[in-house]
């Protein structure tokens, strides 16, 4: 089939794009256990080395409970507890985004990329298939984790690996993301992009791209 702009390849981000995230929700649980809600807004966490590490998979799930605890100032707090808080952020996938994959895939070759941890992906994944009772990979050709590749976006190195690995030519790719530089340096690397605002209609943001119909 002919590909309107020269695109084979859509890219997603997860959160934000497919996934609802409540970027207050682990605020508020980390403020139920002690903490001060500055070093939990998780935008501006993600800055912290020890945030970083942990999306490109550079210090374990113990590892980074033991800061959580330090910052905390509670040294009693179980894992699960942690977890719990760390994870309250994240939503779930509207039937309507499982739906609009589906079509894309008669069409285009789909891969996921996401900045995340092996926390948060251990939850997202046993959640999803709970709600549609089929794994998240089965929607992708192939998925890419921060933490699994040892590298995160927006790095310039970050999309070269996750091209490599895809056997796909930026070019052809379209990128589609919620963080403004995330899609600058995506631009910057090739891809044409979709900066997309979350909580607003995927699939109209996709057809102004002429991507859906």
């Amino acid at each position: 089939m002919e590909q309107i702009n020269g695109i084979r390849n859509i890219i997603f981000d997860l959160g934000g794009v497919l996934l609802d995230l409540d970027f207050n929700a682990p605020v508020k649980a980390f403020q139920k256990l002690g903490a001060n809600s500055e070093h939990f807004d998780y935008r501006q966490a993600i800055t912290d080395p020890v945030f970083l590490n942990f999306e490109t998979g550079n210090i374990s799930s113990g590892e980074f409970r033991d800061r959580i605890r330090q910052l905390l100032g509670n040294d009693h707090l179980k894992d699960a507890e942690i977890d719990e808080a760390w994870c309250s952020m994240m939503g779930s996938v509207p039937n309507e985004k499982i739906d609009l994959l589906k079509h894309l895939a008669a069409r285009y070759r789909l891969f996921l990329f996401s900045n995340t941890n092996v926390i948060h992906t251990g939850y997202f994944k046993r959640r999803f298939e709970a709600e549609h009772h089929i794994p998240i990979e089965s929607l992708f050709e192939k998925t890419f984790y921060s933490q699994e590749i040892h590298d995160r976006k927006p790095q310039i190195s970050a999309f070269e690996k996750v091209t490599r690995l895809a056997g796909i030519l930026p070019c052809e790719t379209l990128f589609v993301d919620d963080f403004e530089q995330n899609i600058a340096n995506a631009e910057k690397f090739g891809f044409q992009v979709l900066h997309f605002v979350a909580g607003t209609d995927l699939a109209k943001a996709l057809t102004k791209k002429d991507i859906a119909d």
